[in-house]
């Protein structure tokens, strides 16, 4: 007989017994890789990525904008990769997206921060709080808290409306570009639609319709 060893960690409880400290799953970072490669494709084709711009340009874009009007860029945060940049009754505000094995969700103060929904890229996320033409999505209410480049209180909130992606010039969606959100829009099973499988393709690569 073979015996299988291994290290257990104790808890002591109010009995004073000890119990095995449940290991987290292995997690294998090409999962890292592929989740963040995904997600910024689809980010460059959104035409509504900014990239490395910071947060005082991002206020400058959207401070004529409509409430609700957003855009994405790099954060200037060392532990983030995203901001969001969103004008809100208020003002233009950022906010940090947060990521972690495999899941992105807004980084929030809200006490309902522990139940924030996660998304595995973050075009998901964002069409998730996006109200967008006729397609009523959930909207974002709740409080969150700012990028730290916004020299806002640490503990300020601003309520979260998205409805429209500010566009760079020079990422102005195309026609093709254009075409593929309306019918994304029309439909959730684009692979039944008679197309060609080019033009299934180019549907696949951005599923979305924002």
């Amino acid at each position: 007989m073979v015996a299988r060893t291994g290290t257990i960690l104790c808890h002591k409880g109010q009995g004073g017994s000890c119990c095995p400290h449940p290991s987290p799953p292995p997690w294998d970072p090409a999962e890292d890789l592929r989740c963040i490669t995904t997600t910024f494709q689809y980010l460059q084709a959104s035409g509504w990525y900014w990239g490395s711009i910071s947060a005082g340009e991002a206020k400058e874009a959207l401070l004529t904008k409509p409430e609700g009007t957003f855009l994405l860029r790099d954060s200037s945060h060392p532990q983030f990769m995203l901001a969001l940049s969103v004008k809100t009754r208020c003002g233009p505000t950022s906010v940090r997206i947060d990521y972690n094995r495999g899941c992105f969700w807004l980084d929030s103060v809200s006490r309902g921060a522990p139940h924030l929904k996660t998304f595995s890229d973050v075009l998901s996320l964002i069409q998730h709080y996006t109200v967008s033409g006729q397609t009523q999505q959930d909207l974002a209410s709740f409080k969150t808290k700012a990028d730290p480049s916004q020299h806002a209180a640490k503990d300020a909130g601003v309520p979260l409306r998205l409805v429209r992606p500010l566009h760079r010039r020079e990422g102005f969606p195309s026609l093709q570009h254009l075409a593929r959100l309306t019918i994304n829009k029309q439909t959730n099973c684009p692979d039944q639609l008679p197309l060609p499988k080019p033009l299934l393709d180019f549907l696949r690569n951005y599923p979305f319709i924002v």
